[in-house]
């Protein structure tokens, strides 16, 4: 039986802060997408773009200063970038074709995906007590979507097939990247990982907007009420990018996922407190749904985390007892060297006295 005291751990209460404080940042982001989708406004790539400079320009900008050698290979966030920028397409492309119910539903995909991922590539080991805390969460996020279904939230698309495919796609690819992320983030660093997703996500994104969306930009009434939400999404974006390294060192890929499951929740105290308006009693179920398995999933690791630092102080007093035996072995060959050269010289003195 896991004891209540080995959930609340610095570890868990951190991590749990940081997931909510990313899902609220989705949440805002998700805000900023709807006010331009108001407008008539329907250019995905063009909104990611803005958040790639940013990224590039601030963390690329640390990595040129600090002046030293990639500790990854340079393709591999060229691979990251292309996956990273098409995960954010695919799925706000899909909400042209199917409903948001199915968008939500669907993009639950990411989660056993990055599970298979983590355990298949990373090898990570997962207790039943995480499949527990999964498992919860997910039948959280049911209860939303039959919530919406309960609210007569029917709408099917112009083609429901085509939009569940684009979701799945892209939430395969969200589960790509963000493994990949904390691989990247735990062999290199945040600011490397960074700088180069920023680099390349620009390019990619550029290159896909000349393409994809220069007809659209042309035809945009480029007014205040334009620019702001764009500003607001990439503000948003890049300090969710800036945080995700640090949930992934902390917690992991599956955390991350977990996490963001509750942004639907945001949506709705939102809702009620900014709007006004009434949701069905069923969302605050599957709040506290959410909440419980996110606590169950990130608890527990107290033991780990004490393993972990007994290792650490192994290793250093290891360290320390290596620098004692140096020094000792050094100040034993400067003593042996003086007794060799004041016998040195103790010869010479007497050869020259038989002189």
């Amino acid at each position: 039986m896991v004891r209540l005291k080995e959930f609340w751990t610095k570890k868990t209460l951190v991590g749990l802060g940081l997931g909510q404080l990313l899902s609220l940042l989705i949440t805002s982001t998700g805000f900023s997408s709807s006010q331009l989708a108001r407008r008539g406004v329907n250019a995905p790539t063009s909104q990611s773009f803005l958040n790639y400079v940013l990224l590039a320009i601030v963390y690329g900008g640390t990595l040129l200063y600090r002046r030293k050698p990639l500790k990854a290979k340079w393709y591999y966030y060229i691979i990251l970038g292309l996956v990273d920028v098409e995960a954010n397409f695919l799925v706000v492309k899909a909400y042209q074709y199917t409903s948001l119910t199915s968008v939500m539903l669907l993009d639950c995909w990411s989660i056993p995906s990055v599970i298979f991922l983590t355990w298949f590539f990373l090898k990570t080991k997962y207790k039943y007590r995480k499949f527990i805390g999964v498992a919860i969460c997910v039948a959280g996020l049911v209860v939303v979507i039959f919530s919406d279904v309960h609210a007569e939230d029917r709408s099917g698309g112009s083609n429901p097939f085509k939009g569940d495919m684009l979701v799945i796609a892209g939430a395969t690819l969200y589960a790509i990247s963000n493994v990949s992320e904390e691989f990247l983030v735990k062999s290199a660093d945040q600011v490397e990982l960074m700088a180069m997703l920023g680099t390349f996500g620009a390019i990619i994104s550029a290159c896909q907007i000349s393409i994809l969306e220069r007809g659209e930009l042309k035809s945009i009434q480029w007014s205040a009420g334009a620019v702001l939400p764009f500003i607001g999404f990439a503000g948003a974006m890049f300090l969710f990018y800036s945080g995700v390294p640090l949930l992934l060192k902390i917690s992991g890929s599956t955390m991350l996922n977990l996490s963001l499951l509750t942004s639907d929740m945001w949506t709705v105290l939102i809702r009620i407190f900014a709007y006004h308006e009434k949701v069905d009693w069923m969302y605050f179920i599957a709040f506290a749904a959410v909440a419980v398995g996110l606590v169950i999933y990130s608890g527990g690791d107290k033991e780990k985390d004490q393993n972990n630092a007994d290792v650490d102080g192994e290793i250093e007093q290891s360290n320390n007892l290596d620098e004692e035996a140096g020094l000792r072995n050094s100040s034993e060959n400067i003593i042996a060297g003086s007794y060799k050269i004041r016998d040195n010289n103790n010869r010479e003195i007497a050869s020259t006295d038989s002189v």
